[in-house]
């Protein structure tokens, strides 16, 4: 039965992940037009910064229960985040401009170990 509502709790995190992956990305191609994949760039940096200040707080005195760990973690920061559409983006880019390539691959990287300490230090200023 736990292993059941953990499976519960992953999937509604997941589900809205995933929602607001949909809706970031969708925002995005209003606001702006270009080549660059701003909706999948902006998602996953932003889940690179959540997923590390949600896990940061396991070491401040504000630790989450292991399911709210979870939901929000595996749950919300999984969906919310696509390394698959992050690839295949990269292959289409790959094919049209190596300079923008290599621009996406660099910045998400670089950026997204930035985000997830920036997120794991931020949440050990959060006091009790």
């Amino acid at each position: 039965m736990h292993l059941f509502k953990d499976f519960l709790i992953v999937g509604l995190g997941s589900f809205l992940g995933g929602g607001s992956r949909f809706l970031f990305s969708k925002l995005a191609g209003v606001l702006f037009i270009s080549t660059f994949p701003l909706g999948t760039f902006f998602v996953n940096l932003l889940g690179c910064f959540l997923i590390g200040f949600f896990s940061g707080l396991s070491s401040v005195r504000l630790a989450l229960s292991p399911q709210t760990k979870l939901f929000l973690t595996t749950g919300f920061c999984g969906g919310l985040t696509t390394f698959s559409t992050f690839m295949n983006e990269s292959l289409s880019l790959a094919k049209n401009s190596n300079s923008v390539l290599y621009l996406y691959l660099i910045g998400s990287f670089a950026l997204g170990l930035l985000f997830v300490w920036a997120g794991g230090a931020l949440a050990k200023t959060v006091t009790v």
